[in-house]
């Protein structure tokens, strides 16, 4: 059955695991082509890439680590000479440290910055060329909650990832008359390996009473990909955590 995204390609970062991989599939299954990125993770990048297959779309894992520039160039090259022209770039790929006031380092400072931060504006500066050109395009950028309430374990995370609220809103108005919408998800508490490593965090902190699923923001990725009227939102996928 046809949708409005049929034929569509999209990079997500990140997305061997995880929400990444959740998004992945999604948008497959809206009828996308995907390209599947991972650093490390190539068994499983590998296993989305089966998945997506199986739903009748194109998919290639490419690894790359989406924090230095020449390697986003590679990857934008490379999964647009296996699936054609990027439409939708959802910048997913990031990592937490937790490190309290006394633990943080000038290096890790620097360190969760451009994984969390730069990593976005590469990426999307590598793909921005081709959606102004073609007037379409959208991109979808991961942020948390941390980013809005802060955090008491990583402030250079929540530093950085208010970074990428900040770059959202900018870049959805510099872009706004050209086709491209930019928008981010900020999600809070949901189930992925992060949330597992962090004993800290129970389901009393949210008021819903539960932990999400990356599968609820999956389906908030896939409907800003569709949607041509929204732009330099924040959308909180967090349980009432952060209203």
């Amino acid at each position: 059955m046809s949708t409005p995204l049929s034929g569509k390609k999209a990079i997500v970062t990140g997305s061997s695991r995880g929400i990444g991989k959740a998004i992945a599939l999604a948008l497959a299954e809206a009828g996308c082509d995907v390209a599947v990125t991972y650093l490390t993770r190539d068994t499983e990048a590998n296993a989305v890439v089966a998945a997506i297959h199986g739903m009748g779309r194109r998919s290639v894992a490419l690894r790359a680590d989406v924090s230095h520039g020449l390697e986003t160039l590679d990857l934008v090259r490379h999964a647009e000479a296996a699936i054609g022209p990027t439409d939708i770039l959802v910048n997913n790929a990031g990592r937490m440290m937790i490190e309290g006031l006394d633990q943080i380092s000038e290096a890790s400072w620097n360190d969760i910055l451009r994984v969390n931060l730069t990593s976005v504006f590469l990426m999307t500066q590598a793909v921005l060329p081709g959606m102004r050109e073609r007037k379409w395009g959208r991109i979808i950028n991961l942020t948390s909650v941390a980013a809005q309430a802060g955090s008491v374990m990583a402030v250079h995370y929540s530093a950085a990832k208010a970074g990428v609220i900040a770059a959202t809103k900018s870049y959805a108005r510099l872009l706004a008359k050209e086709g491209i919408t930019v928008n981010a998800i900020s999600p809070a508490l949901v189930v992925t390996e992060m949330l597992a490593n962090n004993p800290r965090m129970t389901p009393d902190l949210i008021p819903i009473g539960r932990f999400g699923a990356v599968g609820e923001c999956a389906d908030v990725a896939v409907m800003l990909a569709g949607n041509a009227y929204i732009t330099g939102q924040t959308i909180g996928v967090n349980g009432g955590m952060y209203m």
